[in-house]
């Protein structure tokens, strides 16, 4: 599917020479030494131009921008202390809106609770634009499956080849399109709107905050979500099969109501508590074994049971890596389930086999 023309076209005289002197000062910028610099430029640039080649080449200064950073270490415990500011989630997780949100309600429920939920964080216009925007993602990864070149598929599909010769049989981009998800770091343009986003709804500080570090993203695990209704459930904490001594933010956003009793689509079934610790797996019918059985999962919910909280479209969800929970999945659902998974990481302790981008 075509790009919406946002602003003036690619081929105006005057934006094509504005393109390429934001491109020429973002080279001079590298040439000093300064990637993280380079990479702020072309983002402002870029909210005038909408670019695709200002687009491609933020994703490729991402990605060598990290690998440049001499990055200090971060907080000195972890996890974090905090005071708790949702003592009554006793049995269910602890709510926000999202003037609320800041780097101690995220803190406070994280590490207390194991996870927060911010009510309404998209507007319903931003729903709309992520999901029309996801399904121009998928279309143009399916054509360059096809054999469509970068340049018929750009901006919203470029394949990344990652600058640290990170090898591309470990990218395994065609079991995350069978199982329902795009990296964005192959979507130049939704890479860059994600980034804007997130800024705008000032998850850049409140995350930083939490983590003590500018926060990193993942390549794998910063994916645009069209889940199938018969998409797998598995039980699982990220922290199994993502490394240890882990410093981490996952921030889930649903674009299309879900859960609850009567969900139409696939939601979250979870453990609405925090975990210290990586619970036992591989066991009780696991499937692998980084997967969490059915009767661990039971003997550690405890009391507290197994919830499936109901999610509004633009409702969002923030936890980290020992959060333990899995796609639900039930027989009737009909409706294929949009949402953004994008987990931050602190760059002094991001995880080799992840294929970090500087945010």
């Amino acid at each position: 599917m075509p790009s919406p023309a946002l602003h003036a076209s690619p081929t105006d005289p005057e934006v094509a020479a504005q393109v390429r002197a934001a491109l020429a000062r973002a080279a001079a910028t590298v040439d000093r030494g300064d990637l993280l610099g380079a990479v702020d430029e072309l983002q402002a640039a870029n909210r005038e131009l909408h670019d695709p080649e200002i687009e491609t080449r933020l994703v490729q200064l991402r990605d060598r921008a990290f690998e440049r950073q001499a990055w200090p270490v971060g907080r000195s415990q972890w996890p974090p202390a905090w005071p708790d500011r949702f003592p009554e989630a006793t049995t269910s997780l602890p709510e926000i809106t999202p003037d609320q949100l800041d780097v101690d309600t995220l803190g406070s429920g994280i590490v207390n609770h194991g996870a927060l939920v911010v009510r309404g964080l998209l507007d319903p216009e931003a729903v709309g634009r992520m999901v029309a925007d996801i399904d121009r993602a998928f279309d143009a990864y399916d054509q360059s499956s096809a054999g469509a070149s970068p340049d018929e598929t750009a901006p919203w599909f470029v394949r990344l080849v990652p600058s640290n010769g990170y090898p591309d049989e470990k990218l395994p981009r065609s079991y995350v399109r069978g199982s329902g998800g795009v990296w964005a770091a192959d979507s130049p343009r939704m890479l860059y709107e994600l980034v804007e986003l997130f800024d705008r709804l000032g998850l850049r500080d409140s995350i930083a905050g939490y983590l003590g570090e500018r926060p990193a993203l993942s390549v794998k695990k910063c994916t645009l979500r069209r889940v199938p209704v018969d998409s797998g459930s598995v039980w699982h904490q990220d922290g199994a099969f993502m490394g240890d001594d882990l410093r981490t933010v996952n921030v889930w956003i649903a674009l299309t109501d879900c859960g609850g009793p009567d969900s139409d689509a696939p939601a979250l079934d979870l453990v609405p508590r925090r975990f210290d610790h990586l619970v036992e797996t591989g066991t009780h019918g696991a499937l692998f074994d980084t997967f969490v059985g059915q009767a661990v999962v039971e003997r550690e919910a405890g009391s507290l049971g197994i919830v499936r909280p109901r999610f509004s479209a633009g409702d969002a969800l923030l936890f980290d890596d020992l959060f333990l929970h899995a796609t639900a999945v039930t027989p009737t659902m009909t409706t294929e389930r949009y949402a953004i998974e994008a987990w931050f990481f602190a760059p002094s302790s991001f995880p080799p086999d992840q294929v970090p981008l500087v945010f």
